[in-house]
């Protein structure tokens, strides 16, 4: 088997080469994991040859243009990594009979909604960042309306962190140099750590025998349990910070919570980006996933995970 990975520099990309090497199981897979330097994604004639050289039996995108604030003013670039490449992945896939796994965004939503918001309700995205990615969605799924070949699967998801830059690493590091912080607690959504979001994926996409597995096609929510606001992350990482006796200047007492018209950026956010879960768990539990110890367990909750994320960041002197 075939294995494509873009966006090998990211959180996630990095992720998926991570659990890969860890599946001692997998017998007679190729895995190939593709950077700027391999594939320019914006360029779709490269891409599209580069895939047809490629022989892949599961195209995973782990890659995206995620400048939020900057697309508002680079919306070219944006579509074309976003929403054009992402189409030229599933129109090889649907081609070939492939697999193609896709990562989107809680920003296709514009937070309006009260509660958790389901794969099939109405996207109305505030941002050219969010436009470009509910486009690359609407694109996957428009190659496989009459194809009877391939199959594919959106992962939304949000606040993603994991090997690389991201809020909880920001937060340590200013706490460590402030004595006073300000992080906005009136947007609502749940960070996904990018180790446990490869594995969700993977749930679902191969069978024990570590072969392509059967699953419906389709959009599912991908994050963890629970919930909470970008202050309440932040304050979270300052107390397990502490408690592994990283020396912080701002300790959770001192991280105050302001409304978002108080840190006022380029693009809009969503104020409420919760997203239910319950259409991926009910198909993860009646998958023949390559590992039956998730089924019937749940989605781990979130201040767990971010818990162990800071504990590691502690130990290895990287926070």
């Amino acid at each position: 088997m075939q294995i494509l990975v873009f966006g090998k520099d990211g959180q996630l990309g990095k992720a998926f080469k991570g659990l890969f090497d860890s599946l001692t199981f997998l017998q007679k897979v190729e895995v190939q994991y593709v950077g700027r330097g391999q594939c320019d994604l914006a360029n779709s004639a490269a891409l599209t040859e580069f895939l047809d050289q490629s022989n892949a039996d599961l195209i995973i995108n782990a890659s995206a243009y995620t400048a939020v604030d900057k697309a508002e003013t680079e919306a070219d670039l944006a579509f074309a990594v976003n929403a054009r490449a992402p189409e030229i992945m599933a129109q090889y896939t649907a081609k070939h009979g492939a697999t193609f796994l896709h990562y989107s965004t809680d920003y296709v939503f514009d937070g309006e909604k009260y509660g958790f918001y389901l794969e099939d309700d109405v996207r109305n995205p505030l941002s050219v960042y969010g436009k470009s990615k509910a486009a690359g969605e609407d694109a996957v799924a428009r190659v496989f309306v009459n194809s009877i070949a391939g199959q594919y699967a959106i992962f939304r998801t949000s606040w993603v962190y994991g090997d690389g830059g991201n809020f909880i690493r920001t937060i340590l590091r200013l706490a460590k140099e402030r004595e006073e912080l300000k992080i906005i607690a009136d947007q609502y959504g749940v960070p996904t750590s990018a180790d446990w979001l490869a594995k969700v994926s993977l749930h679902l996409a191969l069978n024990p025998q570590g072969e392509l597995n059967a699953f419906p096609s389709g959009t599912y929510h991908a994050v963890p349990d629970g919930e909470t606001t970008w202050h309440g992350l932040a304050i979270c990482a300052a107390r397990v910070a502490l408690e592994m006796g990283m020396g912080l200047k701002a300790h959770p007492d001192a991280i105050k919570a302001i409304q978002a018209v108080e840190y006022p950026v380029s693009a809009p956010r969503p104020m409420n980006s919760r997203m239910s879960t319950d259409k991926l768990q009910s198909v993860l539990a009646a998958s023949n996933s390559y590992n039956d110890l998730v089924k019937g367990q749940g989605f781990p909750h979130w201040e767990i995970m971010v818990r162990e994320y800071v504990q590691k960041l502690a130990a290895a002197g990287l926070a």
